[in-house]
């Protein structure tokens, strides 16, 4: 069996013990904020997520940057020079031109290192259901699969992972046009959450809308409770921008039902959180492979 390690990007928002435990190989991802740039790691050594935040409420502006070739060739690289073959999981191409620029890369290398296996999964998913999914495959590769089986594992599971995700700062939603401006300010005022899912290219929608924290839970168990399998086996994550109260509050609730086997918080980096701003919540579990599409 060949030496081969998983890589991802910036986006899958894993806690760093997660990602130490399993050796899961993450590639930075640049963002600035009010003009000053920065590169956003799992450890966080540049900007801690909750100061990130902190700008956000204080009125400063994000932007995100695309991974460039040249990151990618020097990471890739740097694993293919040590002996290792890769299989790298992306962040979704329906959110980004991530997978195509790295795909570009890999070809190339893949011609330059021919006795190397060098593979990448679109995952269809974006910052906890990414992480989820690379969870998953690390735990594979732990129970000894190759890394042909593993990417085909990947391909084919990566339309079970399940995805819903809560936004409290509707402005965030406006300004990537998803929705208008009136109805930013009226859904604000009302304390309106949008509820936004994966398609089955990738890309995020608008699917629902709830009023108060209450019905945030509630809604977001009910999915789970409606779509998820074997839940009583499963490892779900719950994911929050800088909102760890209802982070715990929606642990808490799925506890009470007995619902999963394990639970998993983690923190919504820079990547993500430009785009949903504070507050967001999000729940991320594995349903069945056939149910491509959330509406």
């Amino acid at each position: 069996m060949s030496d081969y390690v998983i890589v991802s990007d910036a986006t899958l928002d894993l806690p760093i013990q997660i990602l130490e435990e399993y050796d899961i190989n993450v590639i930075p991802m640049g963002f600035d904020i009010d003009g000053v740039e920065f590169n956003h790691y799992p450890d966080e050594k540049e900007i801690s997520v909750e100061a990130f935040y902190g700008k956000l409420k204080a009125g400063a502006t994000s932007h995100t940057t695309q991974i460039t070739p040249g990151v990618f060739i020097e990471y890739f690289t740097c694993l293919l020079n040590q002996g290792k073959d890769i299989l790298y999981i992306a962040f979704s191409s329906g959110l980004s031109g991530t997978y195509h620029a790295a795909g570009l890369v890999m070809k190339d290398l893949a011609e330059e290192y021919p006795d190397r296996k060098i593979y990448i999964v679109d995952s269809l998913c974006a910052s906890v259901g990414e992480g989820l999914l690379v969870y998953h495959a690390a735990m594979q590769k732990k129970n000894g699969l190759s890394i042909d089986e593993l990417r085909n594992w990947v391909e084919d599971h990566k339309y079970a992972s399940r995805h819903w995700f809560t936004v409290r700062d509707l402005h965030y939603l406006k300004r990537g046009g998803r929705i208008t401006s009136i109805e930013a300010v009226v859904g604000t005022a009302l304390r309106i959450r949008p509820v936004l899912g994966t398609n089955e290219e990738g890309k995020l929608e608008v699917v629902s809308k709830v009023r108060g924290s209450k019905a945030e839970l509630e809604f977001l168990v009910s999915k789970m409770e409606t779509e998820g399998t074997d839940l009583a086996s499963q490892t779900v994550i719950i994911g929050h921008g800088d909102n760890l109260e209802q982070a715990v509050a929606l642990e808490k609730l799925i506890r009470s039902k007995n619902l999963v086997k394990d639970i998993i918080i983690s923190k919504i980096g820079p990547i993500i959180g430009t785009h949903t701003g504070p507050g967001m919540l999000a729940l991320v579990y594995m349903g069945n492979k056939g149910q491509i599409k959330i509406f």
